[in-house]
């Protein structure tokens, strides 16, 4: 069973900065992915940025491009987010989602589909 936590978010600025973080636990499988999705109030869920384990192939929302930064710490299984210059249509709960495969990864999907562990989620709110 596959546990995840999310923290960091908060209140912000516009043009501020934040950084999320995410560890899972019970990780087994010989590759994963790690990703972070986000969803505003009355709109769908939308993927946000996507990380694999062995190769650290990444991916982002064209909505975030240049300003969002993934990482992984795979010794820790953490999983962070780098926000900045943050607008405030950024403002939604931020969740970690995360799923396995006995085989290497050579990208990361950003839809909700493959993933199957999730987190509680973290407010992360903009002000303008």
């Amino acid at each position: 069973q596959v546990q995840v936590v999310e923290s960091g978010g908060g209140l912000v600025q516009t043009g501020g900065s934040l950084r999320l973080s995410c560890t899972a636990s019970g990780l087994t499988f010989d590759d994963d992915v790690m990703a972070w999705f986000r969803q505003a109030p009355g709109k769908e869920r939308e993927g946000v940025s996507c990380i694999t384990r062995q190769l650290g192939k990444e991916d982002y929302a064209d909505s975030v491009k240049g300003r969002f930064t993934i990482s992984r710490d795979n010794s820790k299984n953490t999983l962070y987010l780098e926000l900045n210059n943050l607008k405030p249509e950024d403002t939604a709960k931020y969740y970690c989602a995360t799923f396995g495969t006995p085989w290497k990864l050579v990208d990361c999907p950003l839809t909700d589909a493959p993933y199957n562990s999730w987190g509680q989620g973290t407010q992360v709110t903009v002000s303008s």
